[in-house]
């Protein structure tokens, strides 16, 4: 049996509690053979597979550049979000497929998936990640049509005749 110390005054405190304390545990990079990163990112019905490798901070997304799949460029902001929040602008090539969804569905799920091939890649981005709320799946999805209903919720329009 371990022996409680007895605590008296305010530095007994202090030292209790940082004797106790362990450091936390420090993830390693995930990269594979080529040193990329892969996360899946998903918004909505869109996912994105995403792989982020060193570069030059070309964005290609379905074997087309950003410009030409993304005309909008709100849409070409929300994808670069992670990087401008990690202060890692023109420092990885981004390499990904997605399907499903519209446009801003995929603009969304590209983002969580660059935000988390980010965190695999630099684990120690997590934090600034995570207050962003970047590593969070946004699960919201349209809601489905009900029989007897116009759309989800509305219902058809009455008349008295």
């Amino acid at each position: 049996m371990v022996a409680k110390k007895k605590i008296e005054s305010l530095q007994d405190i202090k030292s209790a509690t940082t004797a106790t304390e362990e450091p936390k545990a420090t993830r390693k990079a995930v990269k594979d053979k080529k040193g990329r990163s892969y996360a899946t990112g998903k918004r909505k019905d869109a996912v994105a597979r995403v792989w982020i490798m060193p570069g030059k901070g070309n964005i290609t997304i379905n074997d087309k550049s950003i410009d030409e799949y993304f005309a909008r460029p709100v849409l070409k902001m929300v994808i670069n979000q992670p990087f401008a929040i990690t202060n890692r602008e023109n420092e990885f090539d981004v390499v990904c497929t997605v399907k499903g969804g519209g446009l801003s569905g995929q603009a969304g799920a590209i983002k969580h998936g660059i935000s988390k091939a980010l965190n695999e890649y630099e684990p120690e981005l997590r934090t600034t990640l995570k207050s962003a709320g970047f590593l969070t799946r946004d699960d919201r999805v349209v809601e489905r049509k009900k029989y007897g209903k116009a759309k989800a919720r509305r219902s058809y329009q009455f008349s008295k005749r």
